[in-house]
């Protein structure tokens, strides 16, 4: 009965955070008042995850894996709540299988109305009553944001919006899309079990198994972020034993979403000889250019599409313009603000290539990835996706603060201002460096004692153990 009241206890946290999840989906609040439903979640995840630390070893991974399906679950109760960037892939893989390159026309270009139906483009009773419905310049309106300009999503990711709909019943809608988000995020489970078996604590699994982000982000939003976190996994999984597919694995993670990039530091930790240091980059690069030929050639405009004008939109560009670089903005010039980002990701960069740890790619991958976002601090809360599967599979919990301060950003920013913004990175970052120190010190006076299970015990950086 001792051992198995820990197990009880985190089946019932699990349930109660399972039902919070299912409530906040189905509700009807938005913006702020989501953003306190979801907040409350990750209360219900924290206690779960330290619950879980008691459980007996020959429980953990069936626990791990059921509370994987209960969570991810609730993230098919309902339509996207938070976002409807999952109504523009919906329209690219209708567009390619028309045998029409998805570069080439904006969702509200006449040349493809006859590709147009009622449930991303609704009839003018729904265009006067809804909400979250974009006009189009010639009358009515669609579901898709932005109709106007071209698709950003890299050929992987387009290659998944068009296999999502050969699979798909016609009237499918966006259940297709959470489906197959819902599946990927399963995997990403099971992956980092398999690999944390093997090399930590598969009770570090749980941080991504478990974590609010994932049904309401990658479920219930379906954002394709979950299938360049899955090749994400893949490649730092594999690339310290075999360089050449741990490089094909991350080109796919790439060409998936951008942002997988910022991995690359960490996937080359400890790589000093030029020929390891190659065999990772070289299929990297290739694997990419390779998956855009195609659109190349059969594409009349960009394969980039709109990305420069999202560039700018966000206020990449020009500092001044949001809630970007909010962080340096606090003590430098707006002006100084990129040309501060580039050369403080150049240095970390460096530094976790030269210093890394090739046997924990994941530990270098985290640190660039999490520098990027304090830098950066971008506003959409998908993003911290990646970043969460890469605390999962290093352990460092602290870093998932990031991830709520992303949805801060997404959910409040627009509502009451960007010093919220501004606030909850900087929660982020004093959250980091709070639990960089706490592991420093660990036990037995402060001393840095190596251990195989980061997430419980003391740590020493980027570097070798």
């Amino acid at each position: 009965m001792p051992r198995a009241r820990p197990l009880v206890l985190t089946a019932l946290v699990l349930a109660a955070l399972t039902a919070a999840l299912a409530a906040l989906l189905r509700g009807a609040a938005l913006g702020v008042g989501f953003l306190t439903g979801y907040a409350g979640c990750w209360v219900l995840f924290a206690a779960a995850v330290v619950a879980l630390r008691r459980v007996p070893a020959g429980a953990v991974v069936p626990l791990v894996l059921a509370g994987a399906v209960a969570v991810t679950a609730t993230g098919l109760l309902a339509a996207p709540r938070t976002s409807t960037d999952s109504y523009r892939y919906a329209w690219d893989g209708r567009v390619q299988a028309a045998g029409i390159s998805p570069y080439d026309h904006a969702p509200a270009d006449p040349a493809l109305a006859r590709l147009r139906d009622g449930w991303l483009f609704p009839d003018d009773a729904a265009c006067a009553g809804g909400h979250d419905l974009a006009p189009l310049a010639g009358g009515g309106c669609t579901r898709i944001n932005r109709p106007a300009v071209h698709t950003i999503y890299p050929p992987v990711a387009e290659g998944w919006f068009l296999l999502v709909h050969v699979l798909s019943p016609a009237d499918s809608r966006h259940k297709a899309l959470q489906t197959g988000a819902a599946v990927l995020s399963l995997a990403v489970t099971g992956l980092l079990v398999t690999v944390l078996r093997r090399r930590g604590d598969p009770r570090q699994a749980a941080l991504w198994a478990w974590c609010p982000a994932v049904p309401v982000e990658a479920v219930d939003n379906a954002h394709v972020d979950v299938l360049a976190v899955l090749f994400s996994v893949a490649a730092l999984a594999v690339v310290a034993r075999r360089r050449v597919t741990g490089g094909i694995l991350l080109g796919l993670a790439v060409a998936a979403k951008l942002l997988p990039a910022v991995l690359l530091p960490g996937a080359l930790s400890g790589l000093r000889r030029p020929r390891t240091f190659l065999a990772v980059v070289v299929p990297a690069v290739a694997v990419v250019g390779m998956l855009y030929l195609p659109y190349v050639l059969l594409s009349d405009g960009s394969v980039l599409g709109y990305l420069g004008g999202y560039a700018q939109e966000e206020g990449y560009e020009d500092a001044s313009a949001g809630g970007r670089y909010a962080l340096l903005r606090l003590v430098l010039p707006d002006a100084w603000a990129p040309p501060a980002v580039l050369l403080v990701m150049t240095a970390v960069s460096l530094t976790v290539w030269w210093r890394g740890d090739p046997e924990r790619p994941w530990r270098g991958a985290l640190l660039t990835t999490g520098t990027a976002f304090l830098l950066l601090t971008p506003a959409y809360s998908w993003y911290a996706l990646l970043l969460v599967a890469l605390v999962a599979l290093d352990g460092r919990w602290e870093w998932l603060g990031i991830a709520l301060a992303g949805a801060v950003a997404y959910l409040a920013g627009p509502v009451i201002g960007v010093e919220w913004t501004t606030g909850a990175y900087g929660a982020a970052a004093l959250m980091i460096g709070a639990g960089r120190w706490a592991r420093r010190r660990g036990p037995g006076r402060g001393a840095v004692r190596p251990s195989p299970r980061p997430w419980g015990g003391a740590e020493t950086g980027c570097g070798h153990r």
